[in-house]
């Protein structure tokens, strides 16, 4: 991984801590997040990061808080919003990593972090 890289990988490493199963890989030659192989995130470049999020809640975002939630042509109508890494709050970052880890946690996995409290 290119240094230019690492301090945005490591936010995301911080904000998904303590999700269940989330392991480190590549997408498309970056740095990424997935939990059992599914994509979560990635490292788009040095100031952007890609997170899966629902389509509905991409639109909200990006009306709500452009500065921070955008997207490029390439994923127009695809459920992947594109964050500005160093901009946003690390408690706002976990959160959205977490709406991404519900949406690609296997079934069986959210209902034993349901169980667990």
């Amino acid at each position: 991984m290119s240094d230019d890289l690492q301090p945005a990988f490591d936010k995301l490493l911080a904000a998904a801590e303590g999700l269940a199963e989330v392991v480190e890989g590549t997408s498309y030659g970056t740095p990424s997040l997935h939990v059992r192989k599914k994509f979560l995130c990635r490292v788009k470049d040095a100031d952007t990061v890609a997170v899966m999020c629902p389509l509905e809640e991409k639109e909200m975002l990006m009306e709500a808080d452009p500065h921070l939630y955008f997207e490029t042509a390439h994923y127009k109508d695809w459920p992947v919003i594109l964050v500005r890494i160093h901009d946003i709050p690390i408690d706002q970052l976990r959160t959205r990593l977490e709406r991404a880890w519900l949406m690609q946690a296997p079934k069986t996995l959210i209902k034993a972090r349901q169980a667990a409290g």
